[in-house]
Parts: structure tokens; sequence; C-alpha cells
């Protein structure tokens, strides 16, 4: 898909495109604006249309416009592709021989099939007072929202096959769509029709909801080209730019929840379109916040989808929390009751595993020894999936204290009921083929460096005389800077980071490929350390794992999880373009200084 890429790149202006989600004004060879993912009220968002990138001072972003589209719009790279080659009529399918040629066609016939059924539906709303009353008064739906989200009515007459029939769409197109069945019949009548929007807003499905008797109380459009319940998140198209201003999601069961927040201002709010919560789905919030609140219903079935949930969001690394009440049956009533209510109690949020635990403790008569056995058997199987030793160590003190059990006797039936006595998640990645690396490796990329560093000889001096320590510093220093954290450096070591900054961006100022050339082979190097020590603790894990030293398996287990997130957390700040976004940073600083 590179070619594709690049293809997309050269037909989009990335001024053009950033200018559809930020302000832009000249500024010298830049373009400048206000933060998109940040309050700020100083303009310190920079693109540079002749190197193809943008960075953000504010959050300590930047890339290209791939990049850019993937955090604005809560993408990965395919779906940002996909988004920005529509934008610059380019047929994907092209370049991927796995892909039918004609497979860009079929799904631009869809939506567009879509949007004819979209328009359709609003038209029949509007002659039928069944529908309005229901709509707008049942449901408690204003003008603006039925506009904005595009709520109409499937008549029982329904016309939609003959009318798209009109158009020259096919029988087989429409039923491809998901708008008629297999025997040719309507797939919506009588219902209120609800579309189901993709990440940018495009018509994928709909939503039917029974108006007065009948099954099923909600029907979804079936799994199409376009259509994949299993990743589709209703709402998610409006409530993004909420979620990533207040830093969470809300999740909840129904579309009308979902709709009934918005209207009353309650913007973060999403839900999943007719199906059970997916990985898929966590991992399309993931993109936006790390921290969903979850607003289940707190019977069985709503436990059972919690702890789902906690095991699906584990390997994502999300901060699960529940929002539970009991004033009403659903969000929507408890909004009608009042808005406040709803406010309130989204703040009231619970870590979900405690939540489950709690409900739990709450079914079980805890003064008996047969309640303390369910208890601990049920919380045990949820917390040794846990991968953060603090939080196992917490929840298992939370459920001492709740059966009067000792730490030592709950670890012990944690590990005890574990059916291959070893940690699941470990041992995959200790299966997993690692390569080895040698001395040369390392020298490999130390070469690199010292091929840049000749060239400048204040830096030359400076790189040969470095200790371990101080480029374990440097690593660490470029690591946070490029994530847009800070780190405390202090002393000599702050000295000589300032003096290397200085150097590498005055030194080498006018060849930003030696300067990318050089951080990256740093990081590489970092890389290499940080691997040599993972494959360390993991191969000293798999030795003691059958030796009973639970404490010392969950001091490896900690210390090797820990080294997997450092290597995550390098592997985001190692591509050319975040290089160029931080060199870009400095040029600013520097003509600002000037």
């Amino acid at each position: 898909m590179q070619d594709a890429k690049e293809e997309v790149r050269a037909k989009l202006a990335i001024e053009d495109v950033i200018g559809e989600y930020v302000t832009l004004k000249r500024s010298g060879r830049y373009w400048r604006g206000l933060s998109p993912f940040t309050n700020e009220k100083t303009p310190s968002f920079f693109v540079t249309p002749e190197r193809d990138i943008w960075h953000d001072f504010s959050s300590g972003k930047g890339g290209d416009v791939f990049s850019f589209v993937m955090e604005v719009e809560g993408l990965d790279f395919r779906g940002a592709l996909e988004f920005l080659a529509r934008k610059a009529g380019v047929d994907l399918s092209q370049y991927d021989g796995r892909t039918p040629r004609d497979l860009s066609r079929r799904k631009e016939r869809i939506l567009t099939m879509n949007n004819i059924a979209l328009n359709y539906f609003q038209r029949e709303m509007l002659k039928s007072k069944t529908a309005q009353e229901y709509i707008s008064i049942k449901r408690g739906l204003t003008k603006e929202t039925v506009i904005e989200w595009g709520i109409g009515y499937a008549p029982e007459d329904s016309r939609l096959r003959k009318l798209l029939l009109d158009k020259k769409f096919t029988e087989v197109e429409i039923r491809g769509a998901g708008l008629i069945g297999g025997r040719g019949g309507e797939m919506f009548r009588g219902r209120m029709m609800i579309p189901l929007r993709d990440g940018q807003g495009q018509v994928v499905g709909f939503t039917g909801r029974i108006i007065g008797d009948g099954e099923p109380k909600y029907l979804n459009t079936p799994g199409t080209i376009l259509y994949d319940k299993s990743r589709q998140v209703f709402g998610l198209n409006f409530a993004k730019s909420a979620i990533r201003r207040d830093d969470f999601t809300v999740l909840v069961e129904g579309n009308l929840d979902v709709i009934s927040s918005h209207q009353a201002g309650v913007e973060n709010v999403v839900a999943c379109a007719g199906t059970a919560l997916t990985r898929d789905h966590l991992k399309a919030l993931s993109r936006l916040s790390r921290n969903v609140r979850l607003c289940f219903d707190g019977d069985r079935a709503g436990v059972t989808a919690t702890e789902r949930a906690i095991a699906l969001a584990e390997p994502l690394e999300l901060k699960l929390s529940v929002i539970s009440f009991s004033e009403a049956k659903d969000p929507d009533e408890l909004i009608g009751q009042s808005v406040d209510k709803w406010r309130a109690v989204i703040e009231k949020h619970v870590p979900a595993v405690e939540w489950v635990i709690e409900q739990y403790a709450a079914r079980e008569d805890l003064s008996t020894a047969d309640g303390k056995k369910t208890l601990t058997s049920q919380a045990l199987k949820l917390i040794r999936n846990l991968r953060d030793v603090v939080e196992i160590e917490f929840y298992l003190k939370q459920l001492s204290e709740l059966t009067g059990a000792s730490l030592h006797v709950l670890e012990q039936k944690m590990y005890s009921t574990r059916t291959d006595k070893k940690p699941k998640k470990i041992m995959r990645e200790i299966k997993t083929p690692r390569r080895e690396y040698s001395r040369r490796d390392e020298q490999h990329f130390l070469n690199q460096i010292f091929a840049v560093a000749l060239k400048v000889s204040r830096l030359r001096s400076i790189l040969n005389n470095l200790r371990d320590e101080y480029l374990t510093e440097t690593f660490a220093k470029l690591k946070y800077y490029l994530l847009g954290r800070e780190i405390e450096i202090s002393g000599e070591m702050a000295d000589k980071m300032a003096e290397l900054e200085i150097i590498v961006n005055q030194e080498l100022g006018g060849d930003t490929d030696e300067r990318i050339l050089l951080l990256a082979s740093m990081v590489e190097l970092e890389k290499l350390k940080l691997r040599t020590k993972f494959e360390s603790l993991s191969s000293e894990l798999a030795t003691v794992l059958d030796s009973g030293d639970n404490e010392r398996v969950e001091i490896l287990n900690g210390a090797v999880n820990g080294l997997k997130r450092d290597l995550n957390a390098l592997e985001k700040t190692s591509s050319r373009d975040d290089f160029a976004g931080l060199f870009m940073v400095w040029d600013n600083r520097k003509e600002d200084n000037e």
C-alpha cells in the first residue's frame, strides 16, 4: 500500500486537509493555528507544507497527514488511508491484489443507496402523524435532534425497493446493502429509523425501532461490506470531539440512550450497535481516550458483560469503570427525570473490577464459609487475569477485607486454581519468536551515530565520552520529549543534555536527514538494550514458573510487562515523521527566539 499512500499524499495538500479541522494562518513558511487536541488560547499548532508534516506544541503530537487524520478522527492507519483516498479520488483496490477490483465502486453504490433511503425515511416520517407523535412525544426528541441524527420512519407499505429499482439499482445491489431480505421483501416496516454512521458520519446502515407492538423491538441492517456490527460504535462521529476533550467515554447499551444524552448536552456517550462489546469497539475508543465508563445493567447479564469488557480491555491498557444507578431503568429514562442526575451518576463511576467484586459480594452470605468460598472463587478468576502486580495486590487486599482470608491464602488459591499453573499472558510472550541481538548489532547502530558525529567535532567529542548512564538519560529525555511528557534531569546531566540539544539544533541545523538519522539510531540502540533485558527476564520467568515461588513470579511478571510497555512507547517514536516533528519544534523555537 506504499504506492497508494504516496499517490494520496501527492494529491492532497496537508494544509488543506488540516484546514478542515483547524483555522490556519500563514506564518512565514509555516501555517499556524490553535491545537485541536487541547484547550489552548495561544496558537502553537504548526503545519509545514514543504515537509508535509505538522506538529502540536501543546500536546507534543506530530507527524504527516495520515497521522493527523488518525488522531483527529480516531482511526487506525488503514482507516485514515481510506478516508483520505476518498478525498483524493484514489481507488485503493488497484493497489491491492487481494481486493476485488470493483470493491470501491460497490461501496460507493451502497453509500448512495443508504443516502437515498435516509431521505426516503425522513420524508415518510413527515407524512405519518403516528411516527411524529412517537418520536416527539413518546421519545421526547426535538426537531433539531431529528434533523441532526437523520431520524426517519419506514411505513408498513414501504416502497423503498421500488424507488431504488427506479434509480437503476439492481435487486442484488439492494440486498447487498441490507435494505431488502433474501426473498425481496422490505427489511424495515413500521419502524422509527435511525441511521448507523461510521466515524466520518457516512451512513453505513440502519437500526429500526418498532412503533407499537411487535418483535423484534430493534432490527439492524445485516452485515454488509460497509457495516460490521462487531466494529460499529454508534454515535462515535458525534461524540469523538467531546471524548477527546473530556478524556473519557461513556458506553451505554441503547442507541436512544446515546441520542437522549447528546440532546441533553452530555456528548461523550456512545453505544455498541446491536451486539456485545468486542475488542474492536474498545480499540476504536482507545484512540480517543484510555478511559471508558461502562453503563450496563446491574443484573447477572450486566456483570458478565463487565467481566468480558475487563478481559478485552487489559491488553489495550484501558482504564474501565462502571456507572450505576437505581432511579431509572436506563439512561434515557434518567435523563427524562433530570439531566443533572445523569451528570451526577457519570461522575460517581467505580473501577470495573471493584464494581464486579461488590456485585458478587452482595449476592453471597459472607457470614458462611460457603459464601466466602463462592465469592473468592468468582473474584480470583477476575483478579488473576490482571496484568499489573500493584493492581492485583490492591484487589487481593480488598477481597481479604471482605472475607477475612489472609493475603497468603488468597494468593495460594489464585495460583492453585489456575489449570496450567502458569500466567497465560506471560507464556504467550515467551513463545513469541525473538531475534537474538549481538554486540555486532549494537556496533552497527553506534557506527551510524558516529558517522554523523564525525562531521561535527563538538558533537563527536561529547559522543566519544558518553557514559552508559548518560546514554540512558539521553534516551529517556528523547522518549518523553517525543511523547509530549516531561522528565526531570538535573545537575551536570541537565547541562550536558542542553548542550547536546543546542549542538544537534545548531550544528546540524541545515541537514534534517542527518539529524533524523542521529536520533533514530540512538532510539534503535535503546530498543536493542530493552529487548535484550526483556528476553533475559522472560527466560528467567519461564524457569521459575513451576518452582512454586509465587512472589518471584509476580516480581518478574511486573518487570517483563513494564519492559514491554517501554518498548511499545519507543516503537511509537521511531518513525522519520516523529523525528521530523521534533526538529520542527526546535526550528520553530529558534525562529521565535530570533
